[in-house]
């Protein structure tokens, strides 16, 4: 049994986006470009070094065509645990909010799940993921407003909301300690 560290190790993301770029075939300039990155920026990722956002990688995700988990999820031990408040966790620029990876999708199935700590302050604008996205939000603790743009909803605790994640949608904490996990499944 294993526990997840409480920061993201960049080797994971280094190795994860050489990886997919190789498979692509796309060179570092195509690869920044179609993700709206700075090449620079792309090529410290790939060094394991800079802090990437959680914008910057849904970006490289949806240039290269994966889910958001192929770009950092770890080595699968067979027994883990993340603790609460602990886990691999990337912040937004946009908003307090912080994503932490619970697990990624295993080969064959196509989904990933996250537990999600926000903040009442902006909200988490998301740019649409690859196409088939659909997200599954449940409410821990405290409030949210979540959904697809123009379609927002108010959920509390024991809420579920089932949402496209292919078209733009967001996420707005609506008190202090908001908690919830979210199910993003691809297909």
């Amino acid at each position: 049994m294993s526990e997840a560290p409480d920061r993201l190790p960049m080797e994971w993301i280094a190795a994860s986006l050489k990886r997919e770029r190789a498979r692509t075939g796309l060179s570092l300039s195509e690869l920044a470009k179609r993700a709206g990155i700075a090449k620079s920026t792309l090529s410290q990722l790939e060094a394991a070094s800079g802090n990437p956002s959680v914008e910057t990688i849904w970006a490289l995700g949806v240039a290269l065509g994966v889910p958001f988990s192929v770009l950092v999820e770890p080595p699968t031990p067979s027994v883990q645990v993340i603790r609460a408040g602990r886990g691999p966790a990337l912040a937004s620029e946009q908003a307090t909010f912080v994503g932490t990876l619970l697990a990624a999708s295993p080969p064959g199935a196509r989904r990933d799940i996250y537990r999600i700590r926000m903040e009442p302050g902006a909200a988490r604008v998301a740019k649409p993921h690859i196409p088939g996205t659909v997200e599954h939000l449940i409410v821990g603790t405290g409030r949210v407003k979540a959904g697809p743009a123009g379609e927002e909803v108010e959920l509390e605790p024991g809420d579920y909301l089932t949402h496209r994640g292919d078209v733009a949608h967001s996420y707005e904490a609506l008190t202090p300690g908001t908690i919830f996990v979210l199910v993003m499944q691809h297909t």
